[in-house]
């Protein structure tokens, strides 16, 4: 018996099983079945039967053993090495540096606590890739204290690769709520995390005016913003070693006494915004009026009150339209409570309330909402009686939509200093980053101060990698994929709307390439599928193992197409074969090597 194909003109061809005879000189054939609607994997198992040879199933030649994700994992490694980051945390090749970067590459990953991240990094292969099978929790906080040590090499090391002379540094503060009260650190105060009757720790963070981390400093929860600043100051100045030097700070940050402080270093300038206060002051004294703003959005101005200081005063109107709307709004909650103040002031016959219980009650109401200025009352015993300070409110309205940056670069444009000022928003969606949305950097468990120390840098290292893995991915994200130039053309003061090309982007839900977008995190997710399987060959469960690699899918091909194409500004390079990796993709085994820094 045979498989006989015959074609079939137009149609698929007949798939028939025939046998065959021969009588004298002509070969007899009779048909015993159509096989036509078999598919073709079982017609050729049975065409290898017919002639005798040998059939092995799948099962029998090998067996999976284990799989684990392995794509995301790749990634990552691959953007340490691009990123030189092995070498940034040490020249050596130590247990402790690898450590280190896995936890680093553990928070790009799925962030955890450090007994949680002593187990996950065996469910993908980042142990194996790291040599760190047996790696606990003692040995991550051991390798904790080993990165506090080198904290300021590190800061030093990434402030030379991505600061210079004449930079603009970014500079603010944020705070994460703290379980337990034994770390030094841990203090109540204002948090931001709105997390009621726990304590915080406040940190603050330098950044390149790409908003690029450079460092990170810890403080105590109860520590008020300006006060962090001289520290700040120094790290530039004497450990960074520069001294000409643009620093930009929002104008809780940089007040008049900090200012004052800063005049004190030659070559250091600042930009900043002023005070609602000030603000008031240059509208008494006349230094702003109406018709600066007839033909553009924004003006410069000099005054007295500042001297040796440029002010570049800005009119947004859709932000006097929020302004005049919210002001409004607590305007009516206050007159609703004052009113049911009254009403009860009335009510109270037989017991009436006293002058100073009426002014209790009413310095709460006006208190919640911030109106006292813009309401005149009346209390007596018995009494009250209130109304809309309507002069108050005309002056308030004639700032609305008005800020006003500041700097001491005089030479500077005025958009350049509204640009630069605006920048701060870069630190802000790092610290989003940072808290919530990627690399979960609160709740903070740690007892020992330098451990939180400690933990804050492998969050900040974490968001340097996530950082650059950003603008290189951007063609895959749901964000323009060149943020800066669109920013560097807008008009800085304008409300900004979504570019037309990212509206596009987003509506048709796929690259110029056809491929979908994603979030950075179910990008990650979705490298996690390239998976690395060990196969044991053949039915002995002592047999060899083989490893093999999933097939790479048409968006794993193009992340790694997008990262080795990435350029990545102010890196040194290394010649020859790259040093310092001491993460390998694929090799298991980490290699000594130089830093590559001098």
């Amino acid at each position: 018996m045979y498989v006989d194909i015959v074609p079939n003109r137009k149609s698929p061809p007949a798939v028939l099983l025939r046998e065959g005879w021969r009588e004298g000189k002509r070969v007899r054939k009779r048909t015993i079945a159509n096989l036509s609607s078999w598919p073709d994997q079982k017609v050729r198992a049975l065409r290898k039967l017919l002639r005798n040879e040998p059939l092995v199933s799948a099962d029998e030649l090998f067996t999976i053993v284990r799989s684990r994700p392995h794509g995301h994992v790749e990634l990552i490694l691959a953007a340490f090495r691009k990123l030189k980051l092995p070498a940034l945390l040490d020249r050596s090749n130590s247990p402790q540096r690898r450590c280190v970067l896995a936890m680093i590459a553990q928070r790009l990953l799925r962030p955890a606590s450090k007994l949680a991240t002593a187990r996950l990094w065996h469910s993908t292969t980042l142990a194996e890739e790291l040599d760190l099978q047996h790696a606990s929790q003692e040995h991550l906080y051991a390798a904790l204290d080993w990165l506090l040590d080198r904290q300021p090499a590190i800061q030093r090391r990434l402030a030379k690769r991505h600061l210079g002379e004449q930079a603009q540094v970014l500079y603010d503060v944020t705070s994460s709520y703290y379980e337990g009260s034994h770390c030094p650190l841990a203090r109540f105060g204002y948090n931001r995390d709105r997390k009621r009757g726990t304590r915080s720790v406040v940190y603050g963070v330098l950044a390149d005016r790409h908003g690029r981390p450079i460092a990170v400093q810890a403080y105590a929860g109860n520590t008020a913003d300006p006060s962090t600043v001289p520290d700040q100051v120094e790290t530039l100045r004497e450990r960074f070693g520069l001294r000409q030097l643009v620093l930009v700070g929002d104008r809780g940050m940089l007040t008049n006494a900090r200012i004052q402080d800063l005049r004190r270093h030659p070559g250091l300038g600042w930009i900043s915004a002023l005070r609602h206060g000030d603000l008031r002051r240059l509208v008494r004294n006349g230094c702003l009026q109406p018709s600066l703003f007839d033909e553009r959005n924004l003006a410069t101005i000099r005054s007295s009150l500042f001297p040796g200081e440029r002010l570049v005063v800005c009119c947004n109107p859709l932000l006097a339209q929020r302004r005049g709307k919210r002001r409004e709004r607590l305007l009516q909650a206050t007159e609703e409570g004052l009113a049911r103040i009254q009403r009860e002031v009335r009510r109270r016959t037989k017991t009436p309330l006293k002058k100073d219980q009426i002014a209790l009650k009413v310095g709460r109401q006006v208190g919640r909402h911030k109106m006292a200025k813009h309401f005149e009352t009346t209390i007596e015993d018995n009494r009250l009686e209130y109304s809309r300070n309507a002069a108050s409110i005309r002056r308030e309205r004639q700032l609305d939509g008005l800020y006003i940056v500041r700097t001491s670069q005089t030479e500077m444009a005025a958009e350049e200093a509204v640009r630069s000022y605006k920048q701060l928003a870069r630190v802000e969606k790092a610290f989003r980053c940072l808290k919530s949305v990627d690399l979960h950097v609160r709740p903070i468990y740690h007892r020992l101060e330098g451990r939180v120390r400690a933990h804050l840098l492998v969050c900040l290292l974490a968001y340097y990698v996530e950082w650059h893995l950003r603008g290189a991915l951007a063609e895959l994200l749901h964000q323009h994929e060149d943020l800066e130039g669109w920013q560097a053309e807008r008009d800085p003061v304008a409300a900004a709307k979504p570019p037309e090309e990212l509206r596009k982007k987003k509506g048709r839900g796929t690259s110029k390439g056809g491929l979908p977008l994603h979030s950075l995190q179910t990008l990650m997710a979705e490298m996690g599928t390239r998976t690395r399987n060990e196969c044991r060959v053949g039915e002995d469960p002592e047999g060899p193992l083989a490893t093999r690699l999933t097939e790479a899918t048409a968006l794993q091909r193009r992340v790694f197409e997008l990262w080795r194409m990435f350029p990545v500004a102010n890196t040194p390079q290394t010649s020859g074969k790259e040093a310092g990796d001491g993460a390998g993709a694929g090799s298991g085994k980490p290699t000594e090597a130089g830093d590559g820094e001098g």
